[in-house]
């Protein structure tokens, strides 16, 4: 919970019903807003059927849906733009929430590194999941539950599964990808 947020400022109303919601008005305006390019899709799909044979049908559509739709996209794409520049982000938040189920985030890559290990595909699944419901119903650490856990331990060894815990395996390619979206680096 509250792992980002649109910015709220002093004084903006929340929810009507509840005064400690800060509802994301600019958000949901995104959300109406695509719905109404969405909509220009069915019309300039039915366009492309009779393309080589163009009549007024096709005009009438065009001269429509051209304007209405880039007008919108390019208000909407200037509204997301602030909605991101000013988002609130709170890093310790996602963390805590990841967290509350101690190493469950992983379980994926346990799947997958016993399959190739060479366990089979549903004996891995039923190895992981054994494990994984522990963590559910019991609020333990999916890491003990696997190194606790004989068939797995005999698939990939203790350093292998402690190898699938490390966070930093998700993050790797981040300055890379921020390099790319804004042309850092």
């Amino acid at each position: 919970m509250l792992e980002g947020a649109e910015f709220f400022s002093m004084g903006q109303k929340g929810s009507s019903a509840m005064p400690h919601k800060k509802n994301p008005v600019l958000s949901e305006n995104l959300t109406g807003l695509a719905r109404l390019v969405r909509a220009a899709v069915v019309p300039a799909m039915e366009n492309v059927a009779l393309w080589h044979e163009r009549d007024i049908s096709h005009s009438s559509v065009e001269r429509a849906i051209g304007p209405d739709a880039t007008i919108t996209l390019d208000f909407a794409l200037a509204r997301l733009t602030g909605v991101i520049g000013k988002m609130l982000i709170f890093p310790d938040n996602m963390l805590d929430n990841m967290n509350k189920f101690p190493g469950l985030v992983m379980s994926q890559r346990v799947l997958l590194a016993l399959t190739q290990a060479g366990v089979s595909r549903e004996d891995a699944y039923a190895m992981v999941q054994r494990n994984a419901l522990k963590v559910w119903e019991e609020r333990t650490d999916f890491r003990e539950e696997l190194l606790a856990d004989e068939e797995v331990v005999a698939a990939l060894g203790v350093d292998g599964i402690n190898q699938k815990f490390d966070l930093g395996y998700h993050t790797k390619h981040v300055d890379t990808i921020f390099a790319r979206v804004f042309g850092e680096g």
